[in-house]
């Protein structure tokens, strides 16, 4: 259904005007409240001070003239009998007239300069120019002890403040500010939550399947009210924004309000948690509030955050929303899970093109590419979307010079990939380590066995959209879609270069992960620093390069005790993510012999990397330095004499170059041959006479 602009006009208008109607109401409805306390407060003033037996005054005569009591009525009929935030409170907050009564005589106290001595000459007492809970006792026949009690409604909710140092019958009685300004009409978060919460805004698209929630949870409360015992709404998955947007558009639904609580944010010290938890307590009753407390994976380990959480969602009584990635299992409170997955990818393709508008007729098959390779929230893909609406006219394809500005203009279709790039962007901390890949196929110095086997790895990836959705071999389930690799071979064989070859051509971010760090002797460590590690970079689809394989793939023993069996888990978790991750995992290992076979099995590809023959080793040398370098006198073949591995050869290249830069020459065989030997000293092995027979002349070798 569209709305015209005229109509949303009408429409604001109207609700603008009934507000202030409303607002207009209220000020009324309070005024005249409190003109009735006022005649109360002057007909106790005007009476005569008696006195007790001891001969003492005594100011809190009780008041049971029949005129009197005619007139507190009045008070407690206009404020709860009319639509006014008075009476929303007292039916809310379960206040009694003797309550309600002596709220107004605080709230009086505030508004009223006149207040003041009133007061005073209603307790005869000149120092006394404040509301106390004596003087409610004696103005308010319905007035009782009980109500100054710590669970009874005016201290419970924090309505009223007194001074603990002086009796409660003589204490100064102050109305809360948050309280005040309700009753006057005004609406804001109580300052002691507004540096903890920040409002959820209402999502521009919510995906089909993920308003289908929203409606089962905003069904499910519809049955309830607040004096029932709310059950609390588990929403589990790793689409953090989506659960956001179910969860308000839920609350949408029911005419209320939805404020986030970051979980890190939620207070550690006992004292400190319960006084959170009153004022949200009641602010979900004066604003009509929902709560959700995101616990999204950025909680610090330790068991006070964790307590603080239980204690939470064990004494929040309002509407309450909890974000995690994984189920938590309930304490007492009821807890009714939703387990949130990813939009499908028909509903990612719907969003893409209703964000990009015609420009989305442009694209032809570039959509479909996006949906298989990122998993962006609607928000990010509306965004998005509108960028590229607004962004200047790109080039036609492969016309990359035309400039716009001082920039070359790229394809739109680059942009948009680009753009989504930037976005699904992991952030893995230290757990990993992001490599820039500059390496092309034709730096890649392989048999064409293996280059054929990475270009089938490539070919997976891009096509994964076409196989998997469109022809059906992805079918119900997640398990058996990641496209996962083995490459083996010795140190400085092109491993890495070839994940740096796959990355550059997939246009892909490529991540480097030491098993061996992540690898943890506590259990449950190494699964959770996996866990963060495919989380992180699950919404991009980035490649992940995990070396030292054979840290954690060793071949098993027989299961001895708790440690080993533990190991065989940590492996199996590892396996399963590689098998559901949307994008490609890579393991790399020097020592293939070493890993289990059943493990093997389960890898798509694997990728031997053999050690390069004097050929190879040419080619490598032909290619190792830029264009850019001067050199003079090269000779590739007997450089190709040296038993070393690609790696090393970059190395002594490298440190050659700089050799020569430093005595102001061009790269020549010396360089080469004082670089060799620093080389082979790291590598604690002999550099014999036939690797480097016929460098150099005799007078410059000796």
């Amino acid at each position: 259904m569209v709305v015209s602009s005229s109509t949303a006009s009408t429409t604001r208008k109207a609700s603008t005007t009934r507000s202030a109607v409303w607002h207009d109401a209220n000020r009324r409805y309070l005024i005249d409240c409190l003109a009735q306390l006022r005649q109360c407060l002057e007909a106790q003033a005007s009476r005569p001070v008696t006195r007790s037996e001891t001969g003492q005054a005594c100011p809190f005569p009780l008041l049971k003239l029949q005129a009197h009591l005619r007139v507190t009525q009045r008070v407690l009929h206009l404020a709860i009998a009319q639509g006014s935030a008075l009476k929303r409170r007292c039916q809310t907050l379960r206040l009694s007239a003797g309550e309600v009564s002596g709220l107004l005589l605080c709230a009086g106290a505030e508004l009223e300069a006149t207040w003041g001595p009133l007061c005073a000459a209603a307790q005869a007492d000149p120092q006394r120019t404040f509301p106390t809970f004596g003087l409610a006792l004696a103005l308010f026949p319905g007035a009782h002890w009980s109500a100054l009690t710590p669970d009874a409604p005016l201290r419970r909710w924090q309505l009223i403040r007194l001074n603990p140092d002086q009796p409660l019958t003589s204490s100064p009685l102050r109305i809360d500010e948050r309280i005040l300004h309700y009753l006057l009409g005004l609406t804001y978060l109580d300052e002691a939550l507004a540096n903890r919460l920040q409002r959820v805004k209402p999502a521009a698209h919510l995906v089909p399947s993920h308003t289908a929630i929203a409606e089962q949870i905003a069904t499910l409360w519809q049955g309830l009210s607040p004096r029932d015992a709310y059950p609390a709404m588990q929403l589990c998955g790793s689409d953090r924004a989506g659960k956001q947007a179910i969860a308000v558009a839920a609350w949408q639904q029911l005419g209320l309000k939805l404020y986030s609580l970051p979980a890190f944010l939620l207070p550690q010290q006992n004292q400190e948690l319960q006084h959170f938890v009153r004022r949200w307590n009641r602010e979900s009753l004066l604003s009509r509030s929902a709560l959700l407390i995101d616990d999204d994976g950025t909680t610090p380990d330790g068991a006070s955050y964790l307590a603080a959480i239980a204690h939470a969602l064990e004494t929040l009584s309002g509407p309450l929303f909890v974000s995690n990635r994984d189920r938590r299992p309930p304490n007492h409170r009821v807890v009714i899970t939703f387990d949130i997955g990813s939009p499908t990818a028909q509903e990612q393709r719907l969003l893409w093109q209703a964000s990009l508008g015609e420009t989305a007729n442009t694209l032809n098959g570039n959509i479909d590419a996006l949906v298989s390779q990122y998993y962006l929230s609607a928000r990010t893909v509306q965004a998005i979307g509108h960028s590229m609406r607004q962004a200047p006219p790109a080039s036609e394809k492969g016309q990359t010079d035309k400039r716009v500005g001082d920039r070359v203009a790229q394809p739109l279709e680059q942009q948009l990939w680009e753009a989504c790039r930037s976005q699904a962007r992991p952030r893995m901390e230290d757990l990993a380590q992001p490599i820039t890949s500059r390496a092309h196929w034709h730096d890649l110095v392989l048999p064409q066995e293996q280059k054929e086997v990475l270009k089938e790895i490539a070919a997976h990836v891009r096509q994964r959209a076409t196989v998997y959705d469109r022809w059906g071999f992805g079918g119900d389930s997640g398990r058996g879609l990641g496209i996962s690799a083995l490459f083996a071979g010795a140190s400085g064989t092109g491993k890495t270069m070839a994940a740096e070859v796959l990355a550059l051509e997939l246009q892909l971010d490529l991540y480097r992960i030491d098993l061996s760090a992540v690898v943890s002797k506590y259990i449950g460590e190494t699964e959770k620093n996996l866990r963060r590690v495919f989380d992180a970079a699950e919404m991009g689809g980035a490649i992940l390069l995990f070396d030292e394989a054979d840290a954690l793939f060793g071949k098993r023993s027989e299961v001895k005790d708790s440690h080993d069996r533990h190991a065989n888990i940590e492996v199996s978790y590892l396996l399963q993510r590689m098998e559901s991750y949307r994008g490609l995992a890579i393991l790399t290992t020097n020592l293939k012999d070493a890993l289990d076979q059943a493990f093997l099995r389960r890898l798509r590809f694997t990728v031997r990397f053999p050690f390069p023959d004097a050929t190879q080793r040419a080619e490598i040398w032909r290619r190792v330095f830029p264009t850019t370098v001067p050199t003079e006198g090269l000779k590739p073949d007997k450089l190709a004499r040296l038993n070393v591995a690609g790696g090393n050869i970059r190395n002594i290249a490298l440190n050659a170059a700089f050799l020569a830069a430093d005595a102001g020459e061009s790269v020549e065989m010396k360089h080469l041959l004082e670089a060799s030997r620093s080389e082979y000293i790291k590598l604690e092995k002999p550099l014999i006479d036939a690797e480097i027979k016929g460098w150099l002349s005799s007078s410059v070798k000796s």
